[in-house]
């Protein structure tokens, strides 16, 4: 009867286990196939909007609108600035510049850190036209740069400046960026 009894509970804890290992396998099928829908799936983060309209970024790509309103704010951060905001200017460009790049852009910044460190001049930038192309990640902007001395302007010029950049997962990042050169300028 011992045997028996002990027969009896062999088979009850090899249906358990039997049963544990099939839910594991179930379970584990499920966790895969979640996992393969979760990294497969385009992935979206909305924004707060910023004008009239909602933003969203996808990780399928760049929108227009999200390039365009990325390309205004950078041309306004880039194109405007003072000696007494040169730190913030350029931790500011740094902060949206790709890790890629921010060795050779940091190096132009701190000429320009370095040559109106000190002075009285100072630029800002007016927008005119702008031109995107959220496939190959590029933006222009055509504008008025005003430079001043004191508190004279000294020069208003039409120029156009070109904005580069990376889209990595949902994070839109500045490459490089510079004047439009029609071989009298040089680039930022």
């Amino acid at each position: 009867m011992e045997i028996a009894y002990t027969h009896a509970q062999s088979q009850r804890v090899l249906r358990q286990r039997n049963l544990l290992v099939a839910l594991a396998g179930v379970l584990g099928v499920v966790c895969g196939i979640l996992m393969l829908v979760t990294a497969t799936r385009d992935r979206e983060v909305v924004l707060q909007p910023v004008l009239t309209r909602p933003l969203a970024v996808s990780s399928s790509g760049v929108s227009r609108e999200y390039l365009e309103l990325i390309t205004r704010d950078t041309a306004v951060l880039t194109l405007d600035r003072s000696p007494s905001n040169l730190e913030y200017w350029m931790k500011s460009v740094l902060e949206i510049t790709a890790p890629s790049a921010q060795g050779k852009i940091r190096g132009d910044l701190m000429k320009i850190v370095n040559e109106q460190r000190g002075s009285s001049i100072a630029q800002f930038f007016t927008i005119q036209t702008m031109e995107i192309d959220p496939k190959n990640l590029w933006s222009t902007v055509t504008g008025d740069l005003h430079t001043i001395v004191g508190n004279k302007v000294v020069s208003n010029e039409r120029r156009t400046f070109r904005f580069d950049w990376q889209y990595s997962g949902l994070s839109l990042k500045l490459i490089g960026f510079g004047m439009v050169t029609t071989g009298k300028e040089k680039d930022l």
